[in-house]
């Protein structure tokens, strides 16, 4: 029998394999080693650890709490109102606003540093984001941010007014409020409005039709008072659906008390001015055929020149052309919205005084280029402010409609105030 002797090349390799098996047991048994619990030793002291960070992150956390209004995600917000930030237990340090492409809305901190609000009114129908941060008593950092988008043209409504903040009117001025939208609660919309006069007299409001509501008081204006207008609108809903977005206050004065009365029959103006008569004018009223409309009216416009043509107020010839296109009227002052006006007259030639002939308009000698400043037509115009009142009598037409122009004071204080929804 052959007897096979192991050389020491052999024997080497037989401990290396051995030395690998018993190794790679080592290292299976190493691997699979969980100290014979499973690993949940471990798992749990992981666990253990984070839930010690998060209450860490907790406890360092800032105490500042910011609040932002409307929240977000909300729609049909507020132009005036809706856009605030506040914070309670901190201060807040910086406080943007952007619209949805990036630009920036100005606004201001308040000096204690709790809130924070836009420095003018919002757009309609606009995204808005806030980002606001504050800090603590200890400095520590809060976040918090918003969007909201405001409302809707088509979803509100705003109210265009007459006379202009500051500015200083006759005594028959009325506050006159044209709503873009028909208004169906009104009485609702006229309790967001209030008029009041320094002068202590009772202003009452008159609906003319679902879009007008005037205000005035008995009798005219006192001269020299101050009245105030104040728009309590945002919010309110005028219709289903649709609300209201302004909230202002605004402030006119009340000049001097002129009244001009022009009477067709004799053909002359007498101008008073705080009772005492100040100037007698000759005048041309309207022709038999085109008389003037009876009655008080307010002069609610004045253009140093205009145009009159036929055409736009009906008065048309055969061809479809006005019956006069007279491009540089002097001197013209609106009485009515159907086209009745004071105005200077250089055309007419010996009329003043002795007849009538025009459209319906009430004319004054005046020139050609509005620059004689001593043409009757010039005074009555330099001397005149928007809300002085000219009463026509004696015409053979019919007294003018109230809602025709600013002429509410053709109608009795009972007619009046029986329009109100006060």
């Amino acid at each position: 029998m052959e007897k096979r002797v192991m050389t020491d090349s052999k024997r080497r390799r037989g401990l290396v394999a051995v030395s690998a098996l018993l190794g790679g047991v080592l290292v299976l048994s190493a691997c699979n080693d969980d100290g014979g619990d499973g690993g949940k030793t471990s798992a749990n002291s992981s666990e253990s650890s984070q839930q010690d960070v998060d209450k860490a992150a907790a406890e360092d956390a800032s105490e500042a709490q910011i609040a932002i209004k409307p929240k977000n995600g909300a729609t049909n917000a507020s132009i005036n109102n809706a856009a605030q930030v506040t914070v309670a237990k901190g201060k807040l340090t910086e406080v943007v606003m952007t619209t949805a492409d990036g630009t920036a809305v100005e606004g201001a901190i308040s000096a204690d540093g709790t809130s924070w609000k836009p420095s003018g009114q919002l757009e309609r129908s606009t995204t808005y984001k806030i980002d606001a941060t504050a800090e603590d008593a200890k400095g520590r950092k809060a976040h918090e941010n918003s969007s909201f988008t405001t409302v809707s043209p088509d979803n509100s409504f705003i109210g265009n007014f007459t006379p202009e903040d500051g500015s200083t009117v006759g005594v028959g001025m009325p506050v006159s409020i044209n709503f873009n939208k028909e208004i169906t609660d009104k009485k609702a919309v006229q309790a967001g409005i209030t008029v009041s006069s320094s002068s202590g007299q009772e202003v009452v409001g008159h609906w003319f039709n679902a879009q007008r509501l005037d205000f005035r008081p008995q009798d005219y204006w006192k001269g020299g008072s101050t009245v105030t207008l104040k728009l309590a609108l945002d919010g309110v809903e005028g219709a289903d659906g649709v609300v209201g977005v302004q909230q202002k206050t605004v402030t006119f004065k009340i000049g001097r008390n002129q009244v001009s009365t022009v009477d067709a029959k004799t053909k002359q103006m007498t101008v008073t001015r705080d009772g005492k008569t100040i100037k007698t004018i000759p005048i041309s009223a309207g022709s038999p055929d085109n008389p003037t409309y009876n009655g008080q009216m307010v002069i609610s416009e004045k253009h140093k020149e205009t145009r009159m043509n036929g055409a736009t107020v009906g008065f048309t010839d055969d061809d479809g052309k006005g019956e006069y296109d007279i491009k540089d009227v002097p001197h013209a002052m609106r009485l009515s919205t159907s086209g009745t006006f004071i105005h200077g007259n250089y055309w007419g030639k010996g009329i003043f005084g002795s007849a009538n002939t025009s459209h319906g308009c009430v004319g004054l000698a005046d020139v050609k280029g509005a620059n004689d400043p001593s043409a009757p037509g010039a005074w009555f115009y330099d001397n005149s402010l928007i809300g002085d009142v000219v009463i026509v009598k004696n015409s053979p037409d019919k007294t003018i409609t109230p809602d025709n122009g600013l002429n509410g004071w053709n109608m009795s204080w009972a007619q009046w105030t029986a329009g109100s929804q006060g």
